[in-house]
C-alpha cells in the first residue's frame, strides 16, 4: 500500500534541506537577482525532470525484467535514507561545504547552469533512482502516473529552490539559529522513510 506520510516525509526532506540546487539559488540571488535566478531554477526543474523521468522508465523495465529488484531496491533506498539521516543529524557546516561547489557558477546561461547541475549532483540523482524505486514503481507502473508522479516531484523540487532564492536570508537565519533542532527533525523524518520503505512496517 501506497504510504503517503513516507513518501511526503522523504520528498520533503531531501527537496528542502540544503544542497547544490538550494544552495545556488540563494547563492544566484545574491549575484543576479531573484528575476535572474529564475532562468536557473527552470533549468533545474527541466534537468530534474528529465532525471526523474529516465529513473521511471529505467526502474519499470527493471522490476519488470528481474522482479526480485524490488527487494533490493528497498534494502538500497533504506539504506540511503538512513545514511542521509545520519549525514543531517551530525553535519556541522554542511552549507559552507556546498558553496565550495558553486563559486565558479557563471551568469552567461542560467537555464543551461541550472539544467546542467542535474546530471553532476549525486544528490539528485540518487534521490531519483530512489524515491521511484520505492515510492512510486511498487505501486503505480501506467505511463500517466510516472509521467504525473515525475512532474509533481519537478513542481516540488521548483518550489524548493525558489523558496531559497526568495527567502535565502531568512533560511540562513533560521538555519543558523536552530540548525541541531533542524537537523534532528530532518533526521527523524528521514528514518521514518526509510523504515518504511524496507518493509519493516
Amino acid at each position: 500500500m501506497f504510504n503517503v506520510g513516507a513518501f511526503l516525509s522523504y520528498v520533503f526532506v531531501v527537496t528542502f534541506t540544503p544542497g547544490p540546487n538550494n544552495i545556488m539559488a540563494m547563492a544566484n540571488a545574491g549575484k543576479y537577482g531573484f528575476k535572474e535566478t529564475i532562468k536557473f531554477n527552470w533549468g533545474v526543474f527541466t534537468g530534474f525532470l528529465i532525471l526523474l523521468l529516465s529513473s521511471s522508465y529505467f526502474n519499470l523495465f527493471l522490476f519488470n525484467v528481474i522482479p526480485k529488484i524490488k527487494t533490493f531496491m528497498g534494502i538500497l533506498g533504506a539504506g540511503y535514507m538512513l545514511y542521509l539521516a545520519f549525514k543531517i543529524m551530525s553535519s556541522k557546516d554542511e552549507e559552507k561545504d556546498e558553496k565550495e561547489t558553486i563559486k565558479d557558477n557563471k551568469k552567461l546561461n542560467l537555464y543551461l547552469s541550472g539544467l546542467a547541475l542535474q546530471l553532476i549532483n549525486p544528490k539528485v540523482i540518487l534521490y531519483s533512482i530512489t524515491v521511484i524505486s520505492n515510492f512510486i514503481i511498487p505501486y503505480y507502473k501506467s505511463n500517466t502516473a510516472l509521467i504525473l508522479f515525475s512532474l509533481l516531484l519537478s513542481i516540488i523540487g521548483f518550489a524548493s529552490i525558489t523558496s531559497w532564492a526568495l527567502f535565502g536570508s531568512i533560511f540562513n537565519k533560521f538555519l543558523s539559529k536552530y540548525k541541531k533542532q533542524f537537523n534532528i527533525v530532518m533526521g527523524i523524518l528521514l528514518i521514518y522513510s526509510a523504515i518504511s520503505v524496507s518493509g519493516l512496517i
